[in-house]
C-alpha cells in the first residue's frame, strides 16, 4: 500500500498538533504540509496537488467549503473533514467527502478515516484508469462503491456506505432503511433516497421499494405472469408490472 500524502489544514496550531500526532502513528499516510487558512490551503493544492487533505471547517476567511469550491472538481483531493461543528456534516457530504470527524475524535476513529481515504482513493485510481481496484471483481461497478449517504435517525446523523443498505422501503413520509446491522427509519422520501442513492448500484422494484442491485438472489416467475425479487438475506418483494421490461437490468443482463 502506498503512503498516501496528507496536507493538514485548520487555523488551531494545537490542532494542528493533535492530528499531526495522531497521523505519526498511521504507517501507510505521510505528512507533506500545513496550512494555517484557507487560502494558503487552495494556493499549497494548485501548487502540489496532496493525495489526501484534512480540513477544518470554520475557517476566518475562506471556509472548508470555499476551498473545495475553489478547486475544479477533477482535480480535487480526498478529503476528511475535521471540526467541532456537527451541523455541517450534509454539506460535507454533499461536495464527497470521505468521512467528517468530530472534534476531538481518537486514535481508532482517525484510522477507520484513513481506511476509507485510502479505499476511496484506490477506487477513483482505478476507474480512471479503466480498471478494477485490487482484491475487486469488476471493473464498471468499482467506481461506486465508495458512495456515502448521510441520513438523519433518531436525532443522530449517520453516515453509511451505499453497499451497507440491502434495501430500502417506503413507509408514509419515512423511509426504512434494511441495513445488515439492522434498520434505520429516516424522515425522507423514497424519491429524494432514491436520487441520492444513484441508479448505478440501486434498483426500484416496485413503488415502495429500492433495492440494492448485488443483493438481488433470484428472479423468480409467479403463477400469473408476475415475478417476485428475492434478495439474499431471504427478503422476497413484488417487481411492478411496468418493470417487466427492465429485468435485464435488474438481473444484470443475465435474466
Amino acid at each position: 500500500m502506498n503512503k498516501l500524502r496528507v496536507l493538514l489544514v485548520d487555523d488551531e496550531p494545537l490542532a494542528r498538533d493533535r492530528l499531526r500526532a495522531l497521523l505519526r502513528a498511521e504507517p501507510s499516510v505521510e505528512v507533506v504540509g500545513e496550512c494555517a487558512s484557507g487560502r494558503d490551503a487552495i494556493a499549497a493544492i494548485k501548487a502540489a496537488p496532496p493525495d489526501l487533505v484534512f480540513l477544518d471547517m470554520q475557517m476566518p476567511g475562506c471556509d472548508g467549503l470555499q476551498v473545495l469550491a475553489e478547486l475544479p472538481e477533477a482535480k480535487r483531493p480526498a478529503v476528511i473533514f475535521a471540526t467541532a461543528h456537527e451541523r455541517f456534516a450534509v454539506d460535507a457530504f454533499d461536495v464527497a467527502a470521505v468521512d467528517y470527524l468530530l472534534k476531538p475524535f481518537d486514535r481508532e476513529r482517525l484510522q477507520v478515516a484513513v481506511r476509507r481515504a485510502h479505499e476511496h482513493i484506490a477506487a477513483r485510481r482505478a476507474a480512471e484508469a479503466g480498471r478494477a481496484p485490487e482484491g475487486a471483481a469488476g471493473a464498471p461497478a468499482a467506481a461506486h462503491r465508495n458512495e456515502r449517504l448521510t441520513v438523519k435517525a433518531d436525532g443522530r446523523l449517520v453516515f453509511l456506505h451505499s453497499d451497507e443498505i440491502i434495501w430500502a422501503e417506503a413507509a408514509d413520509n419515512y423511509v426504512v432503511l434494511h441495513l445488515a446491522s439492522g434498520r434505520l427509519m429516516v424522515r425522507e422520501t423514497m424519491t429524494a433516497i432514491e436520487a441520492r442513492l444513484g441508479a448505478a448500484n440501486f434498483q426500484r422494484v416496485n413503488r415502495s421499494a429500492l433495492v440494492h442491485r448485488d443483493q438481488i438472489k433470484e428472479l423468480q416467475p409467479g403463477a400469473h405472469g408476475d415475478y417476485a425479487v428475492l434478495l439474499r438475506d431471504g427478503t422476497k418483494l413484488p417487481l411492478s408490472r411496468h418493470l417487466r421490461g427492465q429485468l435485464d437490468r435488474i438481473a444484470g443482463g443475465s435474466a
